[in-house]
């Protein structure tokens, strides 16, 4: 199947499809985990494992229902990569969530006194790699883990995968920006945000 014939099988995505592939949403890694196989759609020439965008879209859509059962204040966002901190954050101050962006401090979510403890419902995480200590926490604390999982990441500790480049600035102000969108459409509010909102200054 070509990349054309991916895109017409692509049932009512959030965006076209070029834009996806415009912001290289679907570009893996060299390297792929047992965990992602099932979101892998082939391998180029070059080494590089190739996401799935349709899996990538649903998943999205599957993960902004799933957050919108939260109170927006129990949403905590995650991200230690640099490119994933401004879209984590703006994707948290427009749906009323939280982000902890940088470092993340230990116990910030089982030690009750840290300045910054933090009770969610639920935790967004932008790398299973980078954020690692703070899935641990939410597993420890029985809190549901929502990842962006690139080819590489294992996901035994993740309760809903949204697969996806999870290293490049466009893809992921792409996908924050889609959530978002997404879980304002669910609420009934249409936005004039646009995915260059999103998107980090180099």
């Amino acid at each position: 199947m070509t990349e054309t014939e991916m895109e017409i099988q692509l049932n009512e995505p959030l965006v076209p499809v070029e834009e996806y592939l415009a912001a290289g949403v679907h570009i893996g890694t060299q390297q792929k985990s047992k965990d992602m196989k099932r979101f892998i759609y082939r391998v180029r020439g070059d080494g590089l494992y190739i996401l799935d965008i349709r899996e990538t879209d649903d998943r999205i859509k599957t993960a902004a229902k799933f957050l919108s059962q939260y109170d927006p204040m129990k949403i905590l966002v995650v991200t230690s990569r640099q490119y994933g901190q401004y879209p984590a954050r703006k994707f948290a101050e427009t749906i009323g969530g939280v982000a902890a962006t940088g470092r993340f401090i230990p116990g910030m979510l089982t030690n009750q006194n840290l300045n910054g403890y933090m009770e969610p419902g639920v935790v967004v995480v932008t790398d299973p790699i980078g954020d690692s200590q703070a899935i641990r926490e939410a597993v420890q604390c029985g809190i549901p883990v929502v990842a962006l999982c690139d080819t590489n990441n294992m996901t035994s500790f993740i309760d809903l995968v949204i697969p996806t480049n999870n290293k490049g600035r466009k893809a992921l102000s792409m996908v924050y920006y889609l959530l978002t969108k997404e879980m304002l459409h669910l609420r009934g509010i249409s936005t004039s945000l646009t995915v260059e909102d999103f998107e980090t200054e180099l």
